[in-house]
C-alpha cells in the first residue's frame, strides 16, 4: 500500500512528496527542470501533463515538484497526490531503464575528495530534507562550482545557504577554497 505525505521546502514553490518506500535507488538524482529533459522519466512526463508543474524531481522516496508563481500549493497540492498515489499504486514505470554507463573515471585531486566529502557529510543530508541536490561540480583557482537541483533550483534561500553556510564550512576546513558558486540555476 502506497502512503504519501507532504514537506514544504524552504522554496515556496516547490513541495515534497514523500512515498512510504523507495522510488528508485538509494541516491540516485533524477531532475528534470522541464518536459524536454524527462524523456528517461514516465512519471516526470506524466506530472508535466499538470500545466501549473514547472519542475520535477525525483529521489530516494520523494518527489519534488515546482509549481508556477501563478498558482497556490492549496488548490493543487491534494490533486497531484492523488495523481502521484494511482500512478504508483498501479505500479507504472517511474523511469525507463538504462542501458547507458556513465564513465566517471577521471581522477579526482585530493581537494577534489575533500569537498565532496564535506559536502556529502554535512551538506547533502539538509538539502535531501528540504527537497533537493547539491552535488560537486568543480574546483578550479579557488573557485567550487555545484549543481543545484530539486527545490534548490529558484529557492530564494538557495543563495544565502550557498554563500552562509556552504562557502563557509569550506573555507573554513579547506584553506585552498576561496569562494563557491552554483552551476545551472
Amino acid at each position: 500500500m502506497t502512503n504519501i505525505y507532504l514537506e514544504e521546502s524552504p522554496n515556496p514553490n516547490s513541495l515534497k512528496f514523500v512515498v512510504n518506500y523507495m522510488l528508485v535507488n538509494e541516491g540516485d538524482i533524477h531532475d528534470y527542470p522541464d518536459l524536454a529533459s524527462a524523456t528517461s522519466s514516465p512519471l516526470a512526463q506524466a506530472l508535466f501533463k499538470f500545466e501549473y508543474v514547472k519542475r520535477v524531481f525525483i529521489m530516494n522516496n520523494f518527489v519534488t515538484i515546482t509549481k508556477d508563481d501563478n498558482v497556490e500549493w492549496y488548490t493543487i497540492k491534494e490533486s497531484l497526490k492523488h495523481f502521484i498515489h494511482n500512478y504508483l499504486e498501479n505500479k507504472e514505470p517511474i523511469l525507463l531503464e538504462s542501458n547507458s554507463s556513465e564513465d566517471n573515471s577521471e581522477e579526482e585531486s585530493e581537494i577534489g575528495i575533500k569537498i565532496r566529502t564535506l559536502l556529502d557529510e554535512y551538506v547533502k543530508p539538509a538539502v535531501e530534507q528540504d527537497g533537493g541536490a547539491i552535488e560537486f561540480h568543480s574546483f578550479e583557482d579557488g573557485v567550487v562550482k555545484v549543481l543545484l537541483q530539486g527545490s534548490c533550483s529558484g529557492c530564494p534561500s538557495s543563495m544565502i545557504t550557498l554563500k552562509s553556510g556552504i562557502e563557509n564550512l569550506l573555507k573554513s576546513m579547506i584553506p585552498e577554497v576561496t569562494s563557491v558558486e552554483a552551476e545551472g540555476i
